[in-house]
């Protein structure tokens, strides 16, 4: 595969349309459409559909994936000749949960020596798609809820992050003054995170035989807006231990059930490939889960 084809490709996927890759490339966008077509004939297999933004192929992803191994191992391998002055740093795309970026995550990427000269390029995603991520070939590590490899990529495991049931007292005053959650359950209002949220849905079903939050549902889309929520008496909802634990001490939140949690395990998946930005980095979030998630029993893959 040529390797001036395949760059335009990358282009294409990371600008998100051939006249916004002409333009970071600096040719016509004829040049760009003529380059991804001719790679497309080379290869026999369509790469990309011209959508806006465009959306790669399963044949596109595995050249996209190609594209982006071959750019990390070049700036390495500059970097090991004593080539790094050429004033381009390295990026390296991560897709990452929002309750991991929201507490634990940022510390450990301030752990990664700055000799490397990393550009972190993070991607939020819920813990439970982000290998879709790595499969696209959109980010080269996550953090992800599957202990499954994607193909071309090792696993490990980082712990467990526990959400506990918690509320304001205004909240428990107003809807459960009477009553348990467990038998609340369905008629209260609950906060989520998004529609693909299922945490406390999990924790409901647990303690509920089997029924949902229910219908009163708020959805709020950020981590740290999400603990506001419901300390602000909006509706009870699972916060990570880092994030309730302060709440709970100052008296802004109680926790609903002393003795049930939803544990969520962590794994970090990372392309196998040879490039000392991405081990520091993994180096760095590993050593930083294991100071804040709670130990899990799984094994190295």
């Amino acid at each position: 595969m040529p390797i001036d084809q395949v760059r335009t490709l990358l282009a294409v996927v990371d600008e998100g349309t051939f006249d916004a890759a002409a333009a970071a490339l600096h040719v016509t966008p004829s040049a760009v459409s003529q380059r991804v077509k001719a790679l497309e004939r080379g290869i026999g297999r369509v790469l990309v559909r011209r959508t806006k933004p465009v959306r790669l192929t399963e044949s596109g992803e595995v050249v996209v994936r190609f594209a982006r191994q071959l750019a990390r191992l070049e700036l390495d391998t500059r970097a090991a000749l004593g080539m790094s002055d050429t004033g381009e740093p390295a990026v390296l795309p991560i897709a990452v949960n929002a309750d991991s970026l929201a507490t634990w995550f940022l510390p450990a990427l301030g752990r990664v020596p700055e000799s490397l000269r990393i550009c972190f390029e993070l991607h939020r995603e819920d813990q439970d798609h982000t290998t879709a991520l790595l499969r696209e070939g959109v980010v080269m590590a996550a953090v992800t809820s599957s202990p499954e490899a994607v193909q071309g990529c090792s696993v490990r495991p980082l712990g467990l992050m526990r959400y506990l049931p918690v509320a304001s007292p205004s909240f428990v005053s107003r809807w459960l003054a009477d009553r348990p959650l467990r038998q609340a359950v369905g008629r209260v209002p609950v906060v989520l995170f998004d529609r693909r949220d299922d945490v406390q849905d999990e924790f409901a079903r647990r303690i509920a035989r089997g029924r949902d939050a229910g219908p009163l549902r708020h959805y709020v889309p950020s981590s740290e807006a999400f603990a506001d929520a419901v300390t602000a008496g909006m509706g009870w909802g699972m916060l990570p231990t880092a994030q309730a634990e302060p709440r709970l001490r100052a008296g802004s939140l109680v926790r609903l059930d002393p003795d049930r949690a939803v544990d969520v395990p962590l794994y970090w998946q990372q392309w196998k490939l040879d490039s000392p930005s991405l081990a520091a980095t993994a180096e760095a979030v590993a050593a930083a889960a294991a100071g804040t998630l709670d130990p899990s029993p799984v094994r190295h893959r």
